[in-house]
């Protein structure tokens, strides 16, 4: 028997020039809530140039960049509430600022300090830090989700994560248990083609990653996520289905990753450039940038302004992480277990004899 095809609903507004292909959601007129948005996607793109500058001489530790990407996270900031709860991935640059997270922090996190994690922003506190194991977070929001469903609160968690965790047996068991119990959560896909030097033609045999939902009894759907206008009206709508006991959505943003997968890989190696380049033709910024300017919502001195003050703001980031004082070596171990097993204290003996030893030794030196 042939294998019946899903049709899942696509949601698109504006074409790869900015301009609308349908009438556009009302909230659209509201030119500062658009020029946010704007705003907000290019600042992550400023941040991210520098964060990889920064990397490449060797002033913070690996770094997953969100070019190309910048859609999806920029709505999610802009639309969760201050008491919902954040589970991101770590390609999440965007959405963390929006929610607080300050670009300090940012830094010490990919500079592998434990305090990076420690968010000071009131919003940014309730969120999860960054989650690198892949697909794991999505079980943590079905947790948080759960909480929210037993006290009676109209509160909604929602997680991030790109394709390639939708392959993961946790992925799969978050959809189910979302499913089976109705749970306010929204999931997130960053569908950017590519999990690591895997394309997405290969690592997966449906045609939609949207439709793994269906057979966890709840919806999906998919949306173009360099439309920031598309990504935020289907994810305002998924938010607000969850918030009222309507249970969970799955929304699949078909992007591209533009950069590497991150500074430690060369995508050189298993992309041709001809496939980058039209991608760059399909980018968020520049298309919401040529529909604001169409609007006379946005012009060069505003654009320069926004680089200038971004600019600032983000060697006063970088000034500040390079002042911090280095952490405690022990803070790699202290957060890792409430009660640390007995099985691996030897191990953080040996580790401490260690940094006894090089403290000894540089204060000799």
């Amino acid at each position: 028997m042939p294998h019946s095809r899903i049709d899942l609903p696509y949601t698109r507004y504006l074409d790869a020039d900015g301009r609308p292909l349908e009438p556009l959601p009302d909230w659209v007129e509201d030119e500062a809530r658009v020029v946010g948005l704007y705003r907000a996607m290019l600042r992550t793109r400023l941040f991210d140039q520098k964060v990889i500058a920064l990397q490449r001489t060797g002033r913070i530790g690996t770094y997953a960049s969100s070019l190309g990407q910048e859609a999806i996270g920029t709505a999610i900031g802009s639309l969760l509430r201050d008491d919902d709860v954040f589970l991101p991935y770590y390609r999440d640059s965007a959405a963390q600022l929006l929610r607080g997270v300050s670009m300090t922090e940012m830094l010490l996190y990919w500079g592998g300090d434990e305090r990076g994690s420690a968010y000071a922003g009131p919003v940014a506190r309730g969120d999860f830090p960054l989650c690198v194991p892949i697909a794991t977070q999505a079980l943590h929001a079905c947790g948080v989700a759960s909480a929210f469903k037993i006290r009676g609160e109209a509160r909604v968690a929602l997680t991030t994560c790109g394709d390639g965790a939708t392959s993961k047996g946790d992925f799969l068991e978050a959809l189910n248990v979302a499913g089976a119990w109705q749970l306010p959560v929204v999931f997130v896909v960053n569908n950017n083609q590519w999990a690591i030097s895997v394309p997405r033609r290969i690592q997966c045999g449906a045609p939609t990653l949207a439709q793994k939902a269906i057979g966890a009894g709840f919806a999906g759907e998919q949306v173009d996520g360099n439309d920031v206008l598309a990504v935020a009206e289907r994810l305002r709508q998924a938010i607000d289905h969850a918030r009222h006991g309507k249970g969970p959505t799955l929304l699949e943003c078909i992007t591209y990753r533009l950069c590497d997968h991150t500074t430690a890989d060369d995508a050189t190696r298993y992309r041709s450039a001809e496939e980058v380049n039209q991608a760059w033709h399909e980018e968020p910024i520049k298309r919401l940038q040529n529909f604001l300017v169409a609007r006379g919502w946005w012009d060069e001195p505003r654009e320069q302004a926004l680089v200038a003050e971004t600019q600032a703001e983000l060697q006063q980031a970088i000034d500040d992480y390079e002042a911090t004082p280095a952490q405690d070596l022990q803070e790699v171990f202290r957060h890792v277990y409430a009660d640390w097993p007995a099985t691996l204290a030897e191990q953080r003996e040996q580790f401490a004899e260690r940094v006894a030893r090089r403290t000894q030794g540089a204060d000799h030196e």
